[in-house]
């Protein structure tokens, strides 16, 4: 199965670092990232898992739950856990998934044959509270993931879905905006940018970020 942005995130129940998860019960009305790992025990995946749980705050503050993936089994997790606490200095605050059966990483197309037959790849989503994939991020197994990134594209995505707004690249939280294309008539645009914009080009108006 491939998943494309739009589409609903497939439902599943499966085992965890914390018990037996229904992932649309657990994400409840929020958002949520679900990542995976190539296997418990190697190096990047320890430094990932470890920043992540440095960053519940930053995820709590935008109403996202984490959590993370491997094709090892509970037990292992929890094992693995414990390094992790101890090597990154922090603790796991989200659950593994324990995707021994590989169900997961099927519904999610995170086993690549050509990078790994057995394990996933570093596969990232972002879900919306209506349940539909909004970011989708995959990282060769030597690269570990940019968390400073997936939270630009969380505060993008939140933003422009309340706003008639587009985020210029390299944006980050604070800066310009753009106004998307669509919007011409002046009478709405004074209100709903009381701050004014700078029409660049006519496609291309900078407006200060709506809700700072």
């Amino acid at each position: 199965m491939t998943l494309r942005l739009g589409d609903i995130a497939p439902d599943f129940e499966q085992d965890s670092s914390i018990g037996p998860i229904k992932f649309h019960e657990f994400l409840g009305d929020g958002w949520g990232v679900l990542f995976s790992h190539p296997a418990d025990y190697t190096p990047v995946c320890t430094t990932e898992l470890g920043l992540t749980a440095k960053l519940k705050g930053e995820f709590e503050k935008r109403n996202v739950k984490a959590i993370a993936l491997s094709v090892d089994d509970a037990e292992s997790h929890k094992g693995w856990i414990s390094d992790i606490n101890e090597t990154q200095n922090t603790t796991v605050n989200f659950p593994i998934l324990a995707d021994g059966d590989r169900k997961v990483s099927q519904l999610y197309d995170m086993i690549h044959p050509n990078a790994s037959e057995t394990v996933t790849v570093r596969s990232l989503f972002v879900i919306d509270p209506k349940k539909k994939v909004r970011l989708i991020i995959t990282y060769p197994a030597s690269t570990g993931r940019n968390f400073d990134e997936i939270l630009r594209v969380i505060d993008s995505l939140q933003l422009t879905d309340n706003y008639s707004v587009a985020t210029p690249g390299n944006w980050k939280d604070g800066e310009d905006v753009v106004i998307v294309p669509s919007l011409k008539d002046e009478a709405v645009l004074k209100e709903k940018f009381p701050k004014g914009y700078k029409a660049v080009r006519p496609y291309l108006r900078l407006t200060p970020q709506p809700n700072k």
